[in-house]
């Protein structure tokens, strides 16, 4: 069973590319242009997160080398 979340509503895109849509309970949701991968949905509380890992990740990195 296919829930609609309106997906490709234009609403639920913030400059384009950011995905942000409450209702749909996702973390991960298809790029607008499938073929390019998944993004994060930024209405769950999750996904801000998974972007401080990801900058904790990066900072460590670089001041380690």
């Amino acid at each position: 069973m296919k829930e609609d979340f309106k997906h490709d509503h234009e609403s639920n895109w913030k400059l384009y590319f950011l995905y942000f849509n409450s209702s749909d309970k996702r973390l991960f949701v298809p790029k607008r242009i499938k073929l390019l991968g998944w993004t994060l949905n930024f209405a769950h509380p999750a996904s801000y997160f998974i972007m401080a890992l990801i900058f904790a990740f990066i900072y460590y990195k670089i001041h380690l080398s």
